[in-house]
């Protein structure tokens, strides 16, 4: 309830004051279990938590397990759409309402306390690594900065940064997908015009960005061109087997109150949402409602890439899709970004040892599942090498990023009984 008082927003600009706070508040966690910390700052960011706490026992021949995580919340929004203060914890009906209460101080804690808890009792049996960011909410940039030219010394990562399968299933994230994203600005002249003067002679903003739109739209049954579908990895069967456990698709989007883009596609949620590239046009803004022909459009797309992509090569094949239907005479700026996505053996060891240790902490085996959204982290660790063990505790009624965010104590419960079987399990590695 401490860490959630420090009012750590980083999107708008974000509050430095409470965000060098919110890090210093694990430095000291970290300092008092008898470990090292440090605030890193990059390129006068947000700082990232670097921490070290050592093995209890002959560190040097015990495994290195990086624990990730974020300290950084979104804006609350308005105010009085909260019950109660948002940087005020409140606890009521088993759960405690804050922002920042799932999304990531709560989902996270568990692994910094466990691990602080057992190297105080010396009874810590891995070296465990901190790197907790003050930036994930907008991008990461300062930690993937880092990252280019940092020595990860580390057998593997644990990130609590996730969702459970459902209330009683744990969930261990193997895969997520990258993403092209794109603000596109087409200009077809130096001012809007009168169209009964000049309408049918000169060129519309809003005729050429549909036009460079439509080269990259899915088909009627939402799927990608085939050129923004190259090098998708296939998925194993057993992968498409174990998705029975999860939540049937036409569930998930009946409850989102969306609609199938096809009748059918519920069926296939999951290979859509985890092992697919999809193409959504976030947004479009052009022209007013009277009688003009406008010199401006602008647009944002975003391209969700499956494991197996290149983020580099789509972004080259999404811009040459859009430059081809630019008409002469007409003029495009494309910002775009990207991420790649990342896959994780889950025969790994590291993996195999995570599946024991969550269904001990929770009672029930865990689902292995994909993750839709973009981790821009995860892709670096799995270049790298690092198995990584992405989970946690949160569930969709925690609102995350919404007014009334909030966190089961029965999830914070979860994640203490995890985080120890975990570090306990990862003694294993080196055997």
């Amino acid at each position: 309830m401490d860490w959630l008082r420090i009012p750590s927003v980083s999107t708008g600009g974000g509050d430095a004051q409470a965000l060098r706070s919110a890090a210093a508040w694990a430095c000291e966690r970290i300092e008092a279990a008898g470990g090292s910390a440090e605030q890193v700052v990059v390129d006068a960011g947000h700082p990232m938590v670097l921490g070290h706490l050592r093995a209890s026992s002959a560190p040097e021949s015990l495994p290195t397990v990086l624990a990730y995580g974020h300290y950084d919340v979104q804006d609350p929004g308005p105010l009085d759409a909260w019950t109660t203060p948002p940087f005020e914890p409140d606890e009521r009906g088993g759960r405690l309402y804050a922002r920042g209460a799932c999304d990531d101080k709560g989902n996270f804690l568990p692994l910094l306390h466990v691990a602080c808890e057992l190297a105080r009792a010396g009874e810590l049996t891995v070296n465990v690594r901190f790197l907790i960011e003050g930036e994930e909410e907008v991008g990461s940039p300062s930690v993937l900065r880092w990252l280019r030219d940092a020595e990860l010394d580390a057998d593997c990562a644990i990130v609590f940064d996730s969702l459970m399968a459902d209330e009683r299933t744990p969930a261990i994230t193997i895969a997520s997908r990258g993403m092209v994203q794109a603000g596109i600005t087409v200009r077809t002249g130096t001012r809007d015009l009168h169209s009964g003067l000049y309408g049918g002679t000169v060129l519309n903003a809003a005729h050429v960005l549909t036009a460079m739109l439509a080269e990259l739209v899915p088909d009627a049954e939402g799927r990608v061109r085939a050129e923004l579908a190259a090098g998708v990895a296939e998925v194993p069967l057993e992968e498409r087997e174990a998705w029975a456990r999860l939540e049937p698709g036409a569930h998930a989007i009946a409850s989102a109150g969306a609609h199938e883009v096809v009748a059918g596609a519920a069926a296939d949620f999951h290979e859509r949402t985890g092992a697919r590239p999809a193409l959504d046009v976030n947004m479009i803004s052009v022209g007013e409602p009277r009688t003009i022909v406008p010199a401006l459009a602008r647009a944002h797309v975003s391209l969700r890439l499956a494991p197996g992509q290149s983020a580099e090569e789509m972004q080259a094949e999404f811009e040459r899709l859009l430059r081809s239907a630019l008409p002469e005479g007409a003029e495009v700026e494309i910002s775009t970004e990207r991420a790649d996505p990342a896959l994780f053996d889950p025969q790994h060891p590291a993996l195999r040892l995570a599946v024991e240790a969550m269904e001990r902490a929770c009672g029930t085996p865990p689902a292995l599942v994909r993750l839709g959204g973009t981790l821009p982290l995860l892709a670096v660790l799995a270049r790298r090498g690092i198995p990584t063990i992405v989970s946690g505790f949160v569930l969709p009624e925690d609102a995350m990023h919404a007014p009334d965010e909030s966190y089961r104590l029965e999830s914070l419960r979860l994640g203490e009984r995890a985080a120890h079987e975990l570090y306990t399990a990862l003694a294993r590695l080196q055997g």
